[in-house]
């Protein structure tokens, strides 16, 4: 797992190579607003074997985030994978709101 910035997170998700990106939070605040292109598979006591079925290859690049900084779902989640035999995992630490406070495209 690797801790990435913004910058990288729409390097990976703009090269067009099948990269996942997952937002870790739950259905309702997926709702309100998500990066371009996210999947929402909940950081809960089923998100193993939600995100082995949301994303089988193993050996794919995923960017996982939550919230915030502040919040510490999407390493805990980059840790689970990691576990899991995931090979590829970035985790975007900063989350969502750094990203729409960025300018970036968000989706709802």
């Amino acid at each position: 797992m690797e801790t990435i910035s913004r910058e990288k997170a729409r390097e990976l998700m703009d090269e067009g190579k099948g990269t996942a990106v997952i937002e870790v939070l739950s259905p309702e605040k997926f709702e309100q607003f998500h990066l371009p292109g996210a999947k929402n598979v909940p950081l809960d006591d089923q998100f193993e074997a939600h995100i082995q079925e949301e994303v089988p290859d193993k050996s794919q690049q995923v960017v996982v985030y939550c919230q915030s900084a502040e919040c510490d779902a999407s390493p805990k989640a980059a840790q689970k994978m990691g576990e899991l035999g995931y090979t590829h995992v970035y985790d975007y630490e900063a989350g969502k709101t750094d990203w729409k406070d960025a300018g970036y495209p968000v989706e709802s």
